[in-house]
């Protein structure tokens, strides 16, 4: 509430600023001009500033402008996540969590992961935050409908104090109740950026402030009987708030703040017709405070026994620090090199240490409460470009701490046209699993592990090639193996989940095809995966075939005031033994009894533009009506049933 508070101060003070002149802004007009009269006590008429003006820049200097485009690739980000989310299966409530489909193997930390990644989907991380260059100020309001009492809104709002100032505040929120019993998703995500620079433009600074929480209502899934009712169809259970969960009296949470600052000072600095170089030297500070809790008022057996019976609160704390300093050398010919070392701080676990029963009940076993020390890295990265070749690479290696790993990246792109660019990539990576393998404590008796002692590192390769032609067609490539996997399943003695860690090489082999095509007022854009896994069997698990088709029209009516495109999806995976969900670990784990998938998913849409605001109608999951009752997002975890979706982004350039 109190940011929702601060954005609406914020834009109402602004309107009232956007009176005067500011950055950018021109007068137009003279007096007895055609264009307008200017009297001597009036301003001038304002023109805004072309949208290219509004640039949006990423940490790592990226730079694109403001879209307020009405395109099938805006449809496809206009939901919660506000990104495309191909390859991802979403639950039956908007804020659940999603089952991946499609995998990538492109880590390149080489210290572990963070706790319950089934909740960091809509966790903003370093790379999610932009920074902005704006001749005037600029506001963007998402807003969009969700299941049973509840709304989502993203409001946003950035200004340029001078032109080597600015600032940016932003609030995204999420309530809904959800169709089943106990699936209410409550989450927020607050987040301030600046960025600077100094007059003679050799200092810089980008630095961001983020505070989110992340909460689910947690219910175990369907029942069995429940089960079987669902995929009756009878409609006497259409009312999903009818059918039976396995508990209704818990909740998961994630809840992380987060302090960055990105700056650097130019040491050396040239530019002439003959010579071209700089010299900076920078620093980079991280500090990420995280906890990860799973509620429950009473013990269920489902998950095994417990210490505790009932009122119990399971909690990880996961605290991370990082410092880099870091020196770049840049040159017209050598390209830009870059020499960096790095302390992380980490201090992972619980308040007390577990003595337990050994599991071969053969003595006690300790369960330590921390993973707790400093790692020191030293690496540095190169980039340049010959010709129409972009060559890129980076390397890195601990040298200090409990944490063995290294990563070592190589990239060249090829422009073979301005539109038309081909790259290959190579990947080495070898890091420590998630935090969550290597010391795990709950309630849940048979939830408590300590594996840091005897973990090997995940050491993954992957090559990978690109081709970007639209007028062809986009295409990616990627071959992987991964050796030392460490993932969840179920264990064959108690059936209950754990962790697992397999010494078998896997191979994992994925073809992605998209091409978008347009005939008049017609479009059509279909996209095509194609997955295999050989090497360790029934561990990582994938479909073999993942495709996502629209046909759509494009016109515009009332004379060209607006533009309207509608038209349809079609998503669909063959079926596979779709990973199962966990509520305690929020985290998803391998299961081999039950294939899930083989049925289409269609969408249909009507999206409108009016000026710089778009409308968006969706029909999701249209067919679900008339099809049988088999869609699963997990095991014992339906799908979204039929429902009509209404939202709007709305964008202010003041």
């Amino acid at each position: 509430m109190k940011a929702f508070v601060v954005l609406f101060f914020l834009i109402v003070t602004s309107s009232v600023y956007a009176q005067f002149p500011t950055l950018g802004r021109q007068d137009v007009g003279t007096r007895g001009s055609a264009q307008g009269t200017i009297s001597n006590n009036k301003v001038a008429d304002f023109v805004r500033p072309p949208v290219e003006d509004y640039k949006i820049i990423s940490i790592k200097n990226d730079t694109i402008t403001v879209d307020t485009s009405l395109t099938i690739a805006k449809d496809y980000k206009f939901n919660y996540l506000r990104k495309d989310r191909y390859g991802l299966l979403p639950f039956a409530n908007t804020g659940q969590t999603y089952n991946t489909l499609v995998y990538d193997f492109d880590k390149q930390s080489t210290l572990p992961n963070s706790v319950a990644q089934a909740r960091h989907f809509n966790y903003l991380g370093v790379d999610d935050i932009k920074y902005y260059y704006l001749p005037t100020p600029f506001t963007e309001l998402y807003y969009r409908s969700a299941f049973e009492q509840g709304q989502q809104l993203d409001a946003f709002f950035t200004i340029n104090t001078s032109p080597r100032l600015n600032f940016s505040i932003a609030y995204k929120g999420l309530r809904s109740l959800g169709k089943y019993q106990n699936a209410l998703t409550s989450t927020g995500n607050f987040r301030a950026a600046g960025n600077y620079r100094t007059k003679n433009n050799r200092y810089h600074i980008k630095a961001h402030w983020v505070a989110q929480d992340l909460l689910n209502q947690e219910n175990g899934g369907l029942q069995e009987q429940a089960i079987e009712q669902f995929t009756s169809n009878d409609g006497q259970f259409d009312d999903r708030s009818t059918l039976q969960v396995n508990f209704e009296d818990a909740e998961n949470i994630l809840d992380g703040t987060r302090v960055y600052i990105n700056h650097h000072y130019k040491l050396l600095s040239k530019k002439d017709s003959l010579t071209d170089y700089a010299l900076k030297i920078g620093h980079v500070f991280n500090s990420e405070n995280k906890f990860y809790e799973f509620r429950q008022d009473a013990a269920n057996s489902i998950f095994g026994e417990a210490f505790q019976a009932s009122n119990f609160r399971d909690r990880t704390d996961n605290e991370e620090t990082y410092n880099e300093l870091y020196a770049v050398y840049n040159d017209k010919t050598l390209g830009e090199i870059k020499f960096q070392a790095n302390t992380t701080y980490y201090d992972y676990g619980y308040k007390s240490v577990l003595i337990q029963d050994a599991p071969d009940g053969d003595g006690a076993e300790r369960i330590p409460n921390r993973l707790q020390g400093t790692s020191v890295a030293v690496g540095g990265s190169y980039k340049n470009k010959i010709g129409k070749i972009n060559l890129e690479g980076n390397a890195q290696v601990n040298v200090v701490g409990d944490f063995d790993g290294y990563n070592i990246y190589g990239k060249a792109s090829y422009d073979i046209a301005p539109d038309k660019v081909f790259s290959a990539s190579i990947l080495s990576n070898s890091s420590p699993a998630a935090y969550n393998h290597l010391l795990y404590q709950s309630n849940y008796i048979n939830y408590n592990w300590h594996n840091a002692l005897t973990y090997e590192n995940v050491k993954t390769n992957t090559l990978s090639a690109r081709l970007e032609a639209k007028k062809w067609i986009n295409l990616d490539a990627s071959a992987s193996t991964i050796t030392d996997y460490a993932y969840f399943g179920t264990s064959e003695d108690s059936g209950l989940v754990t962790s697992f860690q397999t010494s078998e090489t896997i191979n994992h082999l994925k073809v992605t095809a998209n091409r978008e095509v347009t005939v008049g007022k017609f479009g059509l854009d279909a996209t095509i995966t194609f997955q295999n896994v050989s090497g360790a069997e029934r561990i990582l698990n994938t479909p073999d075939i993942l495709t996502r088709g629209s046909l759509y029209f494009t016109d515009r009516l009332f004379k060209k005031a607006l533009l309207i495109q509608t038209g349809v999806t079609v998503q669909y995976f063959t079926e596979y033994n779709l990973n199962a969900y966990d509520p305690i670990l929020a985290e998803f784990y391998v299961q081999n009894g039950q294939e899930i998938g083989g049925f289409p998913l269609i969408d249909f849409f009507v999206n409108m533009k009016v000026r710089q605001t778009r409308i968006f109608f969706k029909a999701e999951h249209l067919n679900s009506g008339f099809s049988d009752n088999s869609f699963f997002s997990a095991p014992g975890y339906p799908y979204r049933d039929f429902n009509v979706r209404f939202g709007i982004v709305w964008n202010f350039f003041l």
